[in-house]
């Protein structure tokens, strides 16, 4: 490591103005913010970033798919580029610190970059990517970014195609804007992501910095658990083919799965709708959205298996018939070993304590895992909290990830210049 940069730090005071100033856009009355991609609110976070931008004397990007920058060329003019951020927009009614933290953090190393006048072996990008949280299509901005979109794909948005291209039209964006937005593959150095746990075990640990080894991956199933309508007054106990039981006996069931079989896995039951659906009939039917997760790809495969195979165990038992839509399984993303690496000694030279451990949830660094190196930076987040206006990380460990931040991109960056 340069001796030169070893002790370059971010601003406090700086990073913890923006931070503030951030959170008032689209705030809300119980301390968080409501953002959804796209929004007005959205878009006056992006205005207000693009002038941060440029009061520290850089040009805001903005690409085919919305995605907002700030590049700054520390490096030779066709150098690759490190990618360094996160997203502002947020889930309806969610916390401060999902995504934004990510974005500003990454904005502050562009300043004391800049500030001191380093050069360096690659140029330095601060992104803010569009609609991670999914309220059209999650990790939208960085699957355009990373070349992952087709035109299909946009065909089925979450909230439906009229409300796609309204938010579209108001964010001046086009569809074959975001078609057209990949990068290639050798014009990124990598890319490196700070976030919020949005769990305990950092804490549990007693540690500063999470050194995330992968990103979950995700599984997903419709269960359809068919018996036979009946009198509910009329029928009894024995005699019915109550759907509702068996898919309950199986909602259930998956708790103990989890535990005694998969314990660094989840599963849920997310979505039930019983069919008829009336007081007084025995539900003919009982149609479940199952989601499971697990950090390695055989686990995820094996959890799906045994969760169907739990499933008709459980509609044999009450003599029921199991139709399963299976909607796909989306393979853990590994993060890269030498940003890992890069981050274990950023931590190390700030004397934080890190532990590795492996992201629950989906993030952006997932969409860029097969385009450039990827690696993400967890801090603590209090009581677990996220998606939610109680989602808290002490104002300490944001400094602790942003200057973690700070170091692995001069140590990755310094190291590129070795390797070439």
């Amino acid at each position: 490591m340069d001796p030169h940069t070893e002790h370059l730090r971010i601003s406090p005071a700086r990073f913890q103005a923006n931070f503030d100033a951030l959170s008032k856009i689209g705030a809300t009355d119980d301390g968080g913010v409501h953002r959804p991609a796209l929004s007005e609110t959205h878009l006056a976070a992006r205005a207000w970033f693009r002038e941060r931008i440029r009061e520290i004397g850089i040009e805001p990007r903005v690409d085919g798919a919305g995605n907002h920058s700030a590049y700054l060329p520390c490096g030779p003019e066709d150098g690759p580029t490190l990618l360094i951020g996160s997203h502002l927009d947020s889930v309806p009614h969610g916390g401060r610190f999902d995504g934004a933290l990510g974005v500003l953090a990454a904005l502050e190393v562009l300043i004391v970059v800049k500030e001191t006048g380093i050069s360096l072996p690659i140029n330095l990008e601060a992104i803010d990517f569009t609609d991670e949280e999914g309220t059209h299509f999650g990790l939208m901005g960085s699957s355009a970014l990373a070349g992952n979109l087709s035109r299909s794909d946009l065909e089925h948005p979450r909230g439906g195609k009229a409300a796609f291209v309204e938010d579209l039209n108001r964010a001046g964006l086009t569809e074959d804007g975001l078609l057209n937005a990949a990068r290639h593959k050798g014009s990124l150095a990598g890319f490196i992501e700070v976030h919020i746990e949005q769990g305990t075990r950092l804490i549990d640990a007693n540690a500063e910095i999470g050194v995330v080894t992968s990103i979950i991956g995700i599984g997903s199933s419709i269960l359809t658990f068919i018996g036979r309508s009946d009198h509910a007054g009329t029928t009894s106990m024995e005699d019915r083919l109550d759907a509702s039981q068996g898919a309950s006996a199986f909602i259930l069931a998956t708790r103990d799965i989890l535990l005694e079989d998969f314990p660094q896995c989840v599963a849920n039951v997310g979505q039930i709708n019983l069919k008829p659906g009336v007081f007084n009939i025995v539900p003919a039917e009982a149609i479940l959205g199952l989601e499971y997760r697990a950090p390695e790809a055989h686990t995820l495969h094996r959890l799906g298996q045994a969760l169907i195979e739990r499933a008709r165990s459980e509609a044999n038992r009450f003599g029921l018939r199991l139709e399963v839509e299976e909607l796909g399984e989306y393979p853990p993303s590994p993060m890269n070993d030498a940003v890992r690496s890069a981050i274990a000694d950023a931590a190390d030279s700030l004397g934080l304590n890190h532990i590795p451990l492996a992201s629950m949830a989906g993030h952006d660094a997932q969409s860029l895992a097969g385009l450039c190196p990827v690696g993400m930076i967890f801090v603590p987040s209090v009581d677990g909290a996220s998606h939610s206006p109680r989602e808290f990380t002490t104002w300490e460990n944001c400094i602790h990830g942003a200057n973690a931040l700070l170091q692995t991109a001069l140590r990755l960056a310094l190291n590129n210049d070795q390797a070439g």
